[in-house]
């Protein structure tokens, strides 16, 4: 048996965190949060791009265009979808992890996706830094992996 897995070594690569400014006040933490991953296991602050939309739904369209660039290792979307009163969550969560999906499957690189779905603001706080740790931290950790798995194949 012969095992292929990736490593938690990030130096040497360059990074995009494509990241929604819309409930900005999570998605900040959650950037902060994939900033400190990316640092922490050895990725310079100067390869590291952040690219901002207005929405989670305007995620892949962004994230398309960076990966056509050309520029990064991996792509890491961020941004937090809460749901509201009315059906407009299960669009916009739907829409856009459906579309950060199929860019991780037809790109050359990585495409993580980080982008909190919760049923309110207590869940999605403590998802970005809060009890339940921060999943931009894990999202970084899952890109640097993931660059190096790839690599390896």
């Amino acid at each position: 048996m012969v095992n292929h897995e990736g490593q938690y070594d990030g130096s040497g690569l360059k990074f995009a965190v494509v990241v929604s400014r819309f409930n900005g006040h999570v998605s900040e933490r959650l950037l902060e949060g994939a900033i400190d991953g990316l640092v922490r296991h050895g990725v310079a602050e100067n390869s590291i791009d952040v690219y901002r939309c207005p929405g989670a739904f305007e995620i892949p369209a962004v994230a398309k265009r960076v990966v056509e660039l050309k520029k990064h290792d991996a792509v890491i979307c961020l941004g937090a979808v809460i749901r509201g009163e009315t059906p407009h969550f299960d669009y916009v969560a739907s829409e856009s992890a459906k579309g950060v999906g199929q860019l991780s499957l037809s790109s050359h690189i990585p495409v993580i996706y980080g982008i909190l779905t919760t049923d309110n603001m207590e869940q999605a706080v403590d998802r970005a830094g809060g009890k339940a740790g921060n999943k931009g931290f894990d999202a970084a950790s899952s890109a640097i992996e993931m660059v190096n798995l790839m690599k390896r194949m």
